[in-house]
């Protein structure tokens, strides 16, 4: 498994590229925007995209979307509570008229030889998801090095997050952290240093 990021738009998004090496065929998740960029990457490296996956719909995740899935003829997937295709306007959910498709807890999609098992991680959004390949969380805005999503836009609950920080707390082993924004994690330091990881697991 080969993981590229690619740092993307204004708020600085963590874009996803993720590749089986011996097939070649890829994953692109979050790409917020610059789809000129994640093009360049996918072409540069004679990658077939197989897979647009979302962690949630907001739009710094979800700009570039569209364009990538139209030239590359990806599939999109999101959690169903953080799509809608009927109001374009709806604040904090991804619109589009493209087909769409729908992913939610233990659902597994495989990308030849890889397998992506979604953990559904809400309270940063009602959809939020984690992904899971491997030894890699694709954490979103659930789960950052030493922080977590924030809960003051549309759908977003606090008090469902730290459920969600205290399950990915106990998943079993460590794995490597990606998330939405900013560095790269463990899932060990985060146990050990996140207070607001610690916090969700104290409170019970």
């Amino acid at each position: 498994m080969l993981i590229k990021t690619l740092t993307v738009g204004h708020l600085m998004t963590n874009c996803y590229i993720v590749t089986d090496e011996n097939t070649l065929e890829c994953a692109v998740i979050d790409p917020g925007a610059e789809s000129g960029r994640i093009l360049n990457y996918v072409e540069d490296n004679k990658l077939k995209v197989r897979y647009i996956f979302l962690t949630h719909g907001h739009y710094d995740h979800t700009t570039a979307v569209e364009e990538l899935a139209t030239e590359t003829g990806a599939k999109i997937y999101i959690h169903k509570k953080d799509f809608t295709k009927d109001d374009p306007d709806a604040p904090y959910k991804f619109y589009s008229t493209a087909e769409v498709s729908h992913y939610g807890e233990d659902d597994i999609l495989m990308l030849g030889s890889l397998e992506f098992r979604i953990l559904e991680t809400p309270g940063h959004s009602e959809g939020s998801v984690t992904l899971m390949c491997e030894d890699a969380l694709f954490t979103g805005d659930t789960l950052f090095k030493d922080s977590c999503g924030r809960t003051d836009l549309g759908g977003g609950s606090m008090q469902i997050l730290m459920k969600s920080l205290k399950r990915l707390y106990f998943l079993e082993g460590d794995y490597e952290v990606y998330p939405g924004h900013a560095d790269p994690t463990t899932l060990s330091r985060e146990r050990r240093f996140n207070e607001y990881m610690r916090y969700a697991v104290e409170m019970g």
